[in-house]
């Protein structure tokens, strides 16, 4: 469900599937007036600001032209479209009719990542030099059969490791210049895309990063988030965050170079996950400025 905060109203849900409408009145106890099988019906009838697109990839694209055509906001599920070519389509169409256009990355709104954020541009530790990041978990086909991420072309990169490489541009502020990345499929997985990467990236000013993800692990699951060691000028950072949404997981631990550890407070958040994200989609249109998550930036 979407998540309910006070600047946003929610006029309408849209889906092509009648039982899956049938299944939010029945569960969810949804007005049958707000339940439609088209978005150019729901628009018709609603005369909504903004849309936000939960489809699936495929859909990602269509449905986000027709929402910026009729002159609405769009907050888009991430993998924003399948190519670069048509995100950037998308990008043009937002701007050329002056609405926000924002892809939803919920992992950036939590204590953790946010303080690392800060450590990194005030170089609390000096000059970041070297990032580890290590996501694992284990997903297999379970009684009902393969879900859709095991049936992905890109299951793992696109679908998963897209919350880890956006964490990076929100603490680092830079852009990757050089990337090179193996991405495989084990032949007794239940995907069929790769579900294993390894991947080094070296960003803007030096800092290198060394990034492994698996859906397929065997060792202790990690955070959603992964588990992540930064190394700086004066000391070390480890740190992990969105251990299954629950906030109060998170947890920064700093060593000076040559000191003891200590574990950093976090200053709450009071929204988290997709409440911040949609705080900030609906600030954003607000404001008339640019969100965080831009589809210009993703």
């Amino acid at each position: 469900m979407v998540p309910q905060i006070e600047e946003v109203e929610l006029v309408a849900y849209v889906d092509k599937d009648p039982y899956a409408l049938d299944a939010l009145r029945e569960e969810s106890k949804v007005a049958p007036a707000l339940c439609f099988e088209s978005l150019k019906e729901a628009i018709a009838a609603t005369q909504p600001e903004a849309v936000l697109n939960t489809t699936a990839l495929a859909a990602h694209v269509p449905l986000t032209t027709a929402a910026l055509d009729a002159g609405l906001h769009v907050l888009v599920e991430k993998p924003f479209a399948p190519s670069v070519a048509l995100a950037e389509q998308l990008v043009e169409a937002a701007r050329v009719r002056g609405v926000v256009l924002m892809v939803s990355q919920n992992y950036r709104y939590f204590p953790a990542p946010r303080a690392i954020a800060t450590m990194v541009h005030e170089s609390a530790l000096g000059r970041l030099f070297e990032i580890s990041i290590d996501f694992r978990r284990y997903s297999t086909a379970g009684p009902n059969g393969r879900g859709r991420h095991h049936l992905e072309e890109q299951p793992l990169l696109v679908d998963m490791s897209i919350h880890h490489f956006d964490l990076l541009r929100l603490i680092l502020s830079r852009e990757p210049h050089r990337i090179f990345c193996e991405a495989w499929n084990p032949e007794w997985t239940s995907f069929s895309g790769p579900s294993v990467a390894v991947a080094s990236i070296v960003f803007e000013g030096g800092v290198v990063v060394s990034y492994r993800g698996s859906w397929i692990s065997a060792a202790p699951v990690t955070p959603w988030a992964g588990e992540w060691r930064m190394e700086f000028e004066n000391g070390e950072v480890t740190w992990t965050s969105a251990a299954d949404s629950d906030s109060t997981q998170d947890n920064v631990v700093v060593r000076p170079r040559g000191g003891e550890p200590r574990t950093v407070a976090l200053t709450p958040m009071p929204r988290t996950g997709g409440f911040g994200t949609l705080t900030e989609f609906a600030a954003a249109i607000r404001a008339g400025r640019e969100p965080e998550t831009s589809g210009r930036h993703n």
